[in-house]
């Protein structure tokens, strides 16, 4: 924004035009834009039509007079805070003195002028007004900007929960059709094996241990299929719903890393929509992940319940405790995720550690919001 003294516009008010006209020559040089009013009607015009840095306003006029146009100027929003300064002859009283000020004069100038004293009031008035506006343009800026990101913010978040939600689906399609498709091929490799192992001779022990050995590593097969269509998408959780899924997940952890979960679920059954037991569900997978990973423990804690209308999970471990600037970590994928997850609902996401404490992790999913 240009910020010159010529921006600033002055209004003068008088009755008597010799007065409007010297005092215009002698404003020219601190202001190209001096605006002139020979009555307190034409002031209010102006008033109306643009911004002032400074009013000079003559005390004594006929008709409207300068105290009832200071106070009808005061009572315009727009010009409620213009700086008004009083002209008035010496020959006025105490009295029209504090009239003035309580009109709303902040200034008063006695007749015959003094062109140092009137210029150097009429600037520092012409500054403050040019810093006032730009103060008020670097908001506006700022406003604007902060707009921007919020907007920015709100579409990076509506990205990556399409994201996210496109990726559920893709899980959930790859999930079924490694049970249904290569489960069923394997199940399916294991009938035939059986049919030509039952019609084998009984002299054929080579072939028959072979057979065997088949046999186990096709068992294995369906097994790992089963673990990597569960961990894609389990079918607990669809079909069962989150209690469930949660206290399987639970189960699973336990039996491949050994440490112990102790689990206080609702007895009964929760009815969530979709997206907000996939994203618990998701949340709960994560964080038994860094427990796994980071937390060097031996048990973890699981709770939840709906309180206040919000879904409540809580995972508390006894490990190592993560430290407050992994918290805030912004390259902490993982917590950045989990957090983003329950953004869409309107919830939160607490984390507390104390060093060789633990950690525990509070997750709100407000019901009611969507």
């Amino acid at each position: 924004m240009e910020t010159s003294l010529s921006q600033a516009s002055i209004l003068i008010v008088d009755d008597d035009s010799k007065s409007l006209l010297a005092l215009q020559q002698l404003l020219q040089s601190v202001t190209q834009k001096v605006v002139v009013a020979d009555s307190g009607e034409e002031a209010l015009r102006c008033v109306l039509k643009q911004d002032f840095a400074v009013i000079l306003l003559d005390a004594r006029m006929p008709g409207v007079d300068g105290f009832e146009t200071a106070r009808l100027i005061r009572e315009r929003e727009r010009s409620r805070h213009t700086p008004i300064i009083f002209l008035t002859g010496v020959y006025e009283d105490v009295h029209s003195v504090f009239r003035g000020y309580e009109a709303g004069a902040v200034d008063y100038i006695v007749k015959p002028l003094v062109p140092e004293i009137l210029k150097s009031k009429i600037s520092v008035f012409v500054e403050l007004y040019i810093k006032n506006a730009v103060l008020i343009r670097e908001v506006a800026d700022r406003k604007l900007a902060e707009e921007h990101l919020r907007k920015s913010e709100e579409n990076l978040r509506a990205l990556a929960a399409h994201l996210q939600s496109v990726r559920e689906e893709e899980w959930t399609r790859i999930a079924r059709e490694i049970h249904d498709e290569l489960g069923q091929s394997l199940t399916g490799l294991k009938m035939d094996l059986t049919w030509v192992v039952n019609r084998l001779p009984g002299d054929q022990r080579v072939l028959a241990e072979r057979m065997k050995s088949m046999f186990g590593l096709i068992d294995g097969t369906i097994q790992s299929v089963r673990k990597i269509a569960s961990r894609l998408r389990p079918e607990v959780l669809d079909q069962l719903g989150l209690t469930a899924a949660i206290g399987w997940h639970a189960g699973d952890f336990r039996k491949r890393t050994g440490i112990r979960c102790k689990l206080s679920l609702p007895s009964d059954t929760l009815i969530l929509d979709h997206e907000r037991s996939t994203a618990a569900f998701r949340i709960f997978q994560e964080l038994l992940t860094n427990v796994a990973r980071h937390a060097n423990a031996t048990r973890i804690d699981v709770a939840m319940r709906v309180d206040s209308g919000a879904l409540v999970l809580t995972v508390e471990d006894n490990g190592r405790g993560i430290a407050e600037s992994a918290i805030e970590d912004s390259k902490s994928l993982g917590l950045l995720g989990m957090r983003e997850r329950v953004l869409p609902f309107g919830g939160a996401i607490e984390i507390a550690g104390a060093r060789d404490k633990g950690t525990k992790v509070r997750v709100c999913i407000p019901l009611g919001l969507k």
